[in-house]
Parts: structure tokens; sequence; C-alpha cells
């Protein structure tokens, strides 16, 4: 599990990862080194069948002020690596430092406070849950440096936010705050203390089957913007997969006896 300057992980005995963007100092401003450690974060922890949940928080005053646009302008060559791509359809490096979180196969929650600006927003809305601070701020932050939001923030926006308060914040690059934010849906709940809130909810999800987690976060994933019939597909499709895993009786038994409750076996939908 990579432990660097820019990123930390832990995993606790509950099998939930707390990961920690860690450069308080620049206010944890993105740079090359936190756009590859963060992805091959997500690329090992997307294979952690053990895994349960994942809680993103941050050290020092603000959540993410955005790029760290200094850094990355004196890097041609690191500019190329984050925009390459071998097909146009696929993620490049810049965009799954958001996509990849959708890619782990358990809930996956952003516990938000201070600045979360440009790229900052975009990682946030990757995950699955965004709780925030009441102090906390958003905003859009690209079109002060003219330019657009390339960090799969036309997947995250289009999910969460309607279109016209989308095209506001990113026409304008204003700043909004939390009670903003929560009405536009860029927030789930807002908290005193969000990374025990988000500690919260990731407890309710690990008393629940871990396939029909993962089969939830995938079904919804694939069928919120697609057809009727292909939604209805993959809901037969799904259910039948999960109902024919063990994860799936040993929830029935849970329920028949809370008390003494057995321990769910590792994550084998896919």
């Amino acid at each position: 599990m990579p432990n660097r300057d820019r990123v930390t992980c832990t995993i606790d005995d509950n099998n939930i990862a707390t990961v920690t963007l860690n450069r308080p100092d620049k206010l944890n401003a993105i740079d090359m080194d936190m756009f590859m450690a963060v992805n091959q974060l997500t690329r090992e922890l997307k294979k952690n069948k053990t895994l349960r949940a994942v809680i993103v928080t941050a050290n020092g005053s603000d959540f993410c002020s955005g790029l760290d646009v200094k850094s990355l302008l004196t890097s041609k060559v690191g500019a190329l690596k984050l925009l390459f791509k071998w097909w146009p359809t696929q993620a490049n490096a810049a965009q799954r430092f958001s996509t990849g979180w959708r890619e782990i196969p358990c809930p996956v929650i952003f516990a938000i406070h201070g600045k979360c600006w440009g790229g900052g927003l975009q990682l946030a809305c990757g995950g699955d849950f965004r709780i925030a601070s009441y102090d906390s701020n958003f905003s859009i932050m690209e079109g002060k440096w003219g330019l657009i939001p390339d960090m799969g923030g036309s997947l995250a926006f289009r999910e969460v936010m309607r279109q016209d308060h989308t095209l506001e914040m990113a026409m304008t690059a204003k700043v909004i705050d939390s009670q903003t934010a929560k009405s536009y849906g860029l927030v789930t709940h807002l908290s005193s203390d969000p990374y025990m809130e988000a500690y919260n909810l990731a407890l309710e999800c690990v008393n629940r089957s871990p396939d029909a987690i993962a089969a939830n976060k995938k079904l919804y994933q694939k069928t919120w913007w697609t057809s009727p019939g292909k939604a209805l597909m993959l809901e037969t499709w799904y259910q039948i997969k999960v109902g024919m895993g063990k994860n799936m009786i040993i929830a029935g038994q849970r329920e028949r006896n809370r008390e003494e409750p057995r321990a769910f076996e590792a994550r084998q939908f896919k």
C-alpha cells in the first residue's frame, strides 16, 4: 500500500481505509507527485477484496485548493503524461485522479473541510458521497485560468448537479458556500465533524453484504443514464450474481441472529 509524502493510506480493523491528502503547506494543491500517488493508490485499493469502505480526507486547513499551476506549467513532459491517452474514450492520468474512485467496488466517502476548488472538487465528485464542514467552500476554478474542468468533471458534475448550476460555476469560477453546495447536490451531508460522520456512514455499509454494496454501486453507475431496457437487464443480471453468492446467505443469517452476527466473506462480485 503506497504511503508517500503526498498521500497516505491506513486500513483499520473494520477494513475501512482512510486516505489523506498530505500537502498542507500548499493547501493540498495538486502537483505531479500527488497525481501519480493517488492514481497508483486507487488501482491498488480496487484490487483489495477485503476492503469495505474508503474515506478520503486531507491534512491542514483546506481539503484541496486545486492544481498547483506553477508546478505543472514548468514541466511540459509532466503535462503530456497527464493528458496522453491511447484511446480517446479512455481516461488519461489527469482524469483517473477523479474517475479512479468510481472503480473501487465499495463506498468512497469524501470528508471535506475548507477549500475544495478546481481539481480538488473534481476529485471529490469521483466519490460516492461528500460530507463537508459548515465552513467549507467550493469552486470550479478552471475558468479563472481560461480552462475547462478536464479531470473527469464532465462525468462527475452531471451526476450530482443540474446543468445550469454546473454551467454557472464553470463559466464564472465563483466560490460557493457549503449550504449552496448542498442545495446544488455537490454535498451529501453537512457536519461539524465530516470525518466522524463519514466513518459512521462507512460502518453502516460494513454491516451489509460487500457483494450487494459492490453490485449497487456498479448498477447505478451503469444504468443512471442508460435506456430502461438495459437498466432492467443489468438489474436482473446483478441480482442473479449476488443471489448466488455466500454473502447473501450470510446477510440473512445476520438479520436472524443479530446478537452474534456471522462475519461476511471477502467480496466476490465483479
